[in-house]
């Protein structure tokens, strides 16, 4: 039996909620807000006994422990006072929880009670009734017991009770426990007895049944028997029951992908729903993406189609944000597909995430129902990628901590050894005061120069260390004015610098000019005469990421070391005075660029800047 040969719960009127082992719910359907007069926001997660106090008083806690600690499912009967209306509370254990059904009952109390005066009353109920005397054959059976049960009167009225039982295909042992439920209702040991059943249906199809047995004042009849057809309410617990474990599996995986291909199973597997897919927002270019689907949908289609912002239903519903059913797409305006076999739609948001779409190839197809179902699903769906989207960014801010931790510990290296270098030099300098004419290592002239780069090799460090803040305020600069102020506090000769072209930008006026001179020092370091530096834009031609470049003639860094080098090692010959082309890079970073190291087309070392949002070419 599918689920589409029993339509469900659009025919379920009763109020359900359910639980999970710690008795907090996980679901309410709106008959169960509506009886509980308060909404899903309100309640999901929270304890039952926290939010509902009064019922610590009633059979619900004895009820429900029992059926959760033997798992066996338990029903009991509680009448509302404020409401003059009794309740029949069904729960249907689970691993994972419970599946309560409220039902209204006082209808059906006051016809058992009054069950053979009232002869119209019962013929008029959709339930099969059946009334048996002592020697347990058929009274009297209703009009509904046909439609029910696949006999009418003409059958069973003077028969055994049995003959109904074989009629309605129940098999040995169960009938021996109907036999055992009369007797205990007739003979007085029980005011009423209920069993759940399987039995078949009129169309030879499996169905489940509610049998209660209740005793009756009558000259002749002594038990009545009431079968309900429950299949529906089963069906839609199995699938509530299966959803629940749908969302374990869900939240177990940290894989857009896979969260999306489990949901897109489970909709099919559980709800029928052969033809669905699933579509995420790829928030960089802004279209929402086909990242999962069943096998009928790619069947159809060949494949799932990308949508672009504006795009069809899907786009609609996704920035609408609410799950919306199309009865009849024929009638419907703003198809992607126009020409779409699919008759019937429902498009369920996940959040912000993206969206599930099934549909059919008949009209008026889904209900209700489906949508409740549906949307539970990509609820749960929802919650497991936004698990997965923390997981993502908690394994990145680890992976940057690590990759910060390590660069930083390789500044404290750099920091001990070209310091203590460069302080020793002073020393050995001023110790050998005996010498004529002395030229001091690695400066132009004198001891002051050599402890000038040492201040600035501290402050190298001290920029290098800004990069995980957060720069300070931006103002537009002139590309120009900023070569100029780099130029002056670097080693590089200003009749070598070559700018393609004026620029402006908005930038941290301090740091982008510290970019600018560490970059002019680190090609001064790899020459052995003078140094020519072209600095140019890029981006603006074939509408990539705009940026600007500058590209020298020194020796150039090796293709092998063209990572090495923007990442802080003590060993980095670019690095005669600080940090190199590493300081440049987190610069860069801090302004959220981008910066690469490659080798000019006829040699040198060329150094790019990207994603400069900000970068305009200046008209002064």
């Amino acid at each position: 039996m599918t689920m589409r040969s029993v339509p469900i719960v659009d025919r379920v009127t009763d109020a359900f909620f359910a639980l999970d082992t710690s008795f907090r719910f996980t679901y309410l359907n709106e008959r169960a807000e509506t009886l509980l007069k308060r909404s899903r926001e309100d309640l999901i997660g929270r304890v039952m006994w926290d939010e509902f106090p009064q019922t610590v008083e009633t059979q619900f806690p004895e009820g429900f422990h029992r059926a959760m600690d033997e798992q066996v499912p338990v029903s009991f009967e509680i009448y509302h006072a404020p409401l003059e209306t009794w309740f029949e509370a069904r729960a249907y254990p689970s691993e994972t929880g419970l599946s309560v059904f409220m039902r209204d009952v006082s209808e059906r109390k006051a016809q058992e009670t009054t069950l053979a005066q009232h002869a119209a009353v019962v013929e008029a109920i959709r339930d099969a009734v059946v009334t048996l005397d002592r020697n347990r054959e058929i009274i009297t059976v209703n009009g509904a017991t046909e439609s029910v049960l696949g006999a009418g009167r003409s059958t069973l009225v003077g028969e055994h009770i049995e003959t109904l039982t074989e009629a309605a295909g129940i098999d040995d042992d169960d009938a021996v426990e109907i036999g055992r439920a009369i007797t205990d209702v007739d003979v007085g040991n029980a005011d009423r007895r209920q069993l759940e059943l399987p039995y078949v249906g009129p169309n030879g199809d499996d169905r489940m049944g509610e049998f209660r047995f209740v005793p009756v004042e009558d000259n002749a009849a002594t038990v009545a028997a009431i079968v309900r057809d429950v299949t529906d309410q089963h069906e839609y617990d199995r699938v509530v029951t299966s959803l629940h474990e749908v969302t374990r599996w869900l939240l177990e995986s940290d894989d857009p992908e896979e969260i999306c291909a489990i949901a897109v199973h489970a909709g099919s597997d559980l709800l029928d729903l052969p033809i669905s897919g699933v579509w995420l927002l790829e928030e960089e270019q802004g279209y929402l993406e086909p990242v999962a689907g069943t096998a009928g949908a790619h069947d159809e289609f060949g494949g799932l189609p990308r949508f672009n912002p504006g795009e069809g239903l899907v786009w609609e519903v996704f920035e609408g944000g609410e799950v919306q059913l199309f009865d009849d797409l024929g009638d419907t305006d703003g198809l992607y597909n126009p020409e779409t076999p699919l008759r019937s739609e429902i498009i369920a948001p996940i959040g912000t995430h993206g969206v599930l779409m099934t549909g059919s190839y008949d009209p008026h197809w889904f209900d209700e129902t489906d949508v409740d179902l549906i949307s539970t699903l990509v609820e749960n769906t929802r919650a497991a990628l936004d698990r997965a989207d923390r997981e993502r960014v908690l394994r990145d801010r680890t992976a940057e901590l690590e990759r910060q931790t390590e660069r930083l510990e390789a500044v404290a290296e750099i920091l001990s050894s070209d310091l203590q270098n460069q302080l020793e030099a002073v020393a050995d300098a001023l110790a050998d005061d005996g010498a004529d004419e002395w030229e001091f290592p690695l400066a132009e002239d004198t001891v002051e120069t050599t402890l000038d780069r040492a201040e600035r090799l501290v402050d190298d460090v001290r920029e290098f260390a800004r990069n995980a803040s957060a720069v300070g305020p931006r103002s537009r600069l002139r590309l120009e004015s900023a070569i100029d102020d780099a130029i002056a506090d670097s080693r590089l000769d200003p009749d070598n610098v070559v700018v393609d072209a004026p620029a402006a930008l908005r930038a941290d006026p301090d740091r982008f000019v510290h970019l600018l001179q560490t970059a002019f020092d680190s090609a001064v370091a790899r020459a052995n005469d003078d140094v020519t530096i072209q600095i140019g834009l890029v981006g603006f031609e074939d509408d990539g990421s705009r940026g600007l470049f500058l590209l020298d003639d020194a020796a150039e860094i090796p293709p092998n070391a063209h990572d090495r080098v923007l990442d802080p090692t003590a060993d980095d010959d670019t690095a005669i005075d600080g940090l190199g082309l590493a300081l440049v890079r987190a610069i860069a970073e801090a302004h959220d660029w981008t910066c690469t190291v490659t080798n000019g087309d006829n040699g040198g070392t060329r150094i790019e800047i990207r994603e400069i949002t900000t970068l305009d070419r200046d008209p002064a």
